[in-house]
């Protein structure tokens, strides 16, 4: 039986994952990339919280569909920041040629 202490331990590993991508990787792209994994992680345990809630609630309650809500806000938001980094990243690749996150002194092009 899969329970939400599985669905959670999931999540923690990939959030871990995310965050040392975020913090050892140099390269942009993936950086971005630990960023997304980082946010599935999130929605992952807000899916295992609606699926297990805390509180009993009756199957007509509106509270049922929080976390789907929650990760419905969550998609948009990882999607308008992957195409505003990746023009960023595009915009410095062409100023620069590189993608290391180390040589991103400044924003000026």
């Amino acid at each position: 039986m899969v329970g939400p202490v599985h669905y959670l331990v999931l999540a923690a590993i990939l959030f871990a994952l995310g965050a040392a991508g975020v913090v050892i990787r140099r390269n942009a792209i993936i950086v971005l990339m630990s960023i997304e994994i980082m946010l599935n992680a999130v929605n992952l345990s807000f899916l295992a919280f609606s699926r297990f809630p805390l509180v009993p609630v009756a199957p007509m309650q509106a509270g049922i569909y929080a976390g789907q809500v929650a990760v419905f806000f969550v998609i948009a938001v990882a999607a308008a920041e992957a195409a505003v980094g990746l023009a960023i990243v595009i915009a410095v690749f062409r100023s620069r040629t590189s993608v290391h996150v180390d040589e991103f002194d400044t924003l000026k092009l």
